[in-house]
This record gives structure tokens, C-alpha cells and sequence, in this order.
């Protein structure tokens, strides 16, 4: 029997911040004068996201006496070191996971007890023993539960949490594996004002999922997978951790890059997948010009990609767990049935694709 995903939780903090209202705070933050401020506000109107979710409220404001996690002064001095960033991440991460874990297991119908392995994916934040130890606590998990982590691995580690579920459930038919990826990237904004601060300004949120797989005959089958790395970008997409949180390289050159990567690959994922014949697909929304990029370059529309342009603008990119959430608007929608190929990406510059069917 072929390995399921049988149910996806997902969860969001607070309520959905307006991008309009981020485009204000930014401006403030970066002490634009009218001329950029216009700029940056026709960037972020552009950008196909209307609103993003955020561990800080901060966002939602101009006026500094209501900021609580940055400084209240329009210069955000003294601006947050990398441990208040990941002090935020150790309160809040667990919590947020935890909710997603809860929405997943009811969907299932499965009690906590009965997960027998747990795959943790994030790249904004960690500590020891982890936020998969906190979450084994909270939930009532068995102590006999196996535990994995794949950290720092940027948009596309979800897809290798999948392929390790894959691979446990395919040696164990018994298993019953909870992926959860948890991510908090706003609490990493970087005031600086240049171009890779402007466009992970402007994209990113925070969110978490958590995703159940195991042997089944229902959901969304795992068929087949791939690695493909893009050598001559791998200074293109970069994340590092610097004394004010982690910092990311974002080229405005990446939707052209990942277009070229496909264009070379592209017989061999035709041999592979037969995209050919393919109708539905799940692209990382990781912005809308590489939405557009990929689209092109594979010759489809945006209505066989529909699902990855909605959550983009409902959530922006929320790094690792983004295709997750455009695999459970997936698993909810009647109308689709399938093969569905699913593609990310992330720092290398590194394609992953999966072979999903419905």
C-alpha cells in the first residue's frame, strides 16, 4: 500500500495583518522620504499578497507607543538582538504548532498516542532540546515517539520531511508519521534599507502546519520525488544568522534563475513525471513573479496552479510551510482529483518536486 497524506492542520498568530498596513510601518521603519515611501507602497501593492499573519502585532501600527517587541521610537534603537528574536520563537512556536498538531489529529480522527514518529521543520528558529520536545509534552505524545529535525533548509524542507515520511512509512507499514513545520520569519525584519530587506519585507509571514502520513488508501498518495540543484544561484537565495536575527539574501533575479533551472531540466522531469500529461499543479508561492516564471516556463495557467496564488495572497510566503498549506486547499477541494505535481525551492538554489495524486 502506498504512503498517505491523510489530514494537514494548519494555524496562523492573531488575526491577519493587512499589507497596506505592513507597507506603512516599513516605510516608518526605514525613514523613507515621500519619493521611496511611493516606491516601496507600489512594491507592496504589486506583490499579490492583500494580507500575512505575524507573531508581532507590531506590524499593524505606525505609531511607535504601541509597538511591544520593537523599541517605542520611530528608529527602532536599540534594535532587537538575535536572542530577543529567538526568545519570541521559544514562547511562541511551540504554541502554534501545538494548534495545528490538534486540527490535523481531529481531521484523522487519530489520538495523539498512536503517532509514532515526529519530523520538526523549521529555518527561524532554534533551540535545544526543541520545540519537537515541547510539542511532545504538550501533546501527550508516547516516549517512545521518534524524532526528527530538519533545520535552516529555507522554503523547500517541507518536501524532505515529506520524502522522510515517505521512506519511514514504505520500511515500517505500521507507522503513523506527524510532520510539523513551524515558521516565524517577520520576527527576523531587518530595517536596513536595500534590496533584499525590501523584497523579504514585502513577502514573508509566519505560520505553522502540521501534516499526518502514513500507509493508507485515502488522501493524497506520495508517488514519486526529486532533487535538482541550481549551482549558479546558490548567492542568489542565502539565509544566515547575524547579531540582529537571521538574515536573508533574496535576489530580484531568483524567478528568472528558477525559470532558466526548468528550462534545463526539463526533459528530465518529463521523463520523470511526464508533465506533459499533467493538469493540476502546487508551486511554492514564494512570490508572484516566480509564480508567473514557473508558469511560463511550463506552459500552464494560472487555474492549474490556482491554489498556490490564493494562499500567497491570503498568507504570503511563509517559507517551509507554505506548500503545506496550498496541499491541504488541495486535499479540501472537491474539483481536483489526480496527479498534482508540486514544486519548491529554497536556498542552493535548490527545485524540489513531488508526485502527489488525489
Amino acid at each position: 500500500m502506498q504512503s498517505h497524506i491523510v489530514s494537514i492542520g494548519l494555524a496562523n498568530p492573531g488575526n491577519p495583518i493587512p499589507q497596506e498596513n505592513i507597507s506603512r510601518f516599513m516605510q516608518m521603519a526605514h525613514g523613507l522620504d515621500s519619493s521611496e515611501s511611493r516606491k516601496l507602497s507600489f512594491v507592496y501593492r504589486k506583490s499579490g499578497i492583500q494580507q500575512r499573519y505575524s507573531a508581532l502585532k507590531d506590524f499593524n501600527h505606525e505609531d511607535p507607543d504601541k509597538f511591544n517587541f520593537f523599541p517605542n521610537n520611530n528608529t527602532l534603537e536599540p534594535f532587537p538582538g538575535t536572542a530577543s528574536r529567538m526568545h519570541v520563537f521559544r514562547k511562541e512556536a511551540p504554541l502554534l504548532a501545538n494548534l495545528a498538531i490538534q486540527r490535523c489529529l481531529l481531521k484523522a480522527d487519530e489520538l495523539p498516542g498512536n503517532v509514532t514518529h515526529l519530523v520538526l521543520v523549521s529555518c527561524t528558529g532554534m533551540y535545544a532540546p526543541g520545540v519537537e520536545m515541547d510539542i511532545i509534552q504538550a501533546m501527550g505524545f508516547s516516549n517512545t515517539i521518534e524524532r526528527y529535525a530538519i533545520h535552516f533548509m529555507g522554503c523547500y524542507a517541507a518536501f524532505n520531511a515529506i520524502k522522510l515520511a515517505d521512506r519511514i512509512c514504505r520500511s515500517e507499514p505500521e507507522a503513523k508519521v506527524l510532520l510539523v513545520g513551524v515558521e516565524l520569519c517577520t520576527i527576523h525584519f531587518q530595517k536596513d534599507y536595500n534590496e533584499d530587506n525590501v523584497i523579504a519585507n514585502a513577502l514573508f509571514g509566519d505560520g505553522a502546519a502540521a501534516v499526518l502520513i502514513k500507509t493508507s488508501a485515502g488522501g493524497l498518495g506520495i508517488k514519486q520525488y526529486q532533487s535538482n540543484i541550481l549551482i549558479e544561484g546558490e548567492s542568489e537565495m542565502a539565509w544566515s544568522i547575524g547579531d540582529f536575527g537571521f538574515e536573508m539574501k533574496l535576489s530580484k533575479y531568483i524567478p528568472e534563475l528558477l525559470s532558466n533551472g526548468i528550462q534545463e531540466f526539463k526533459i528530465n522531469l518529463e521523463k520523470k513525471f511526464g508533465i506533459s500529461r499533467i493538469s493540476q499543479f502546487a508551486i511554492h508561492p514564494g512570490g508572484k513573479q516566480i509564480l508567473r516564471k514557473i508558469e511560463a516556463a511550463f506552459g500552464i495557467g494560472e487555474k492549474q496552479n490556482f491554489h498556490s496564488h490564493r494562499i500567497l495572497e491570503k498568507f504570503g510566503n511563509m517559507s517551509s510551510v507554505t506548500i503545506l498549506f496550498v496541499l491541504a486547499a488541495i486535499l479540501e477541494d472537491p474539483t481536483i482529483q489526480g496527479e498534482i505535481l508540486a514544486m519548491g525551492f529554497g536556498p542552493g538554489l535548490t527545485l524540489e518536486t513531488l508526485l502527489i495524486e488525489k
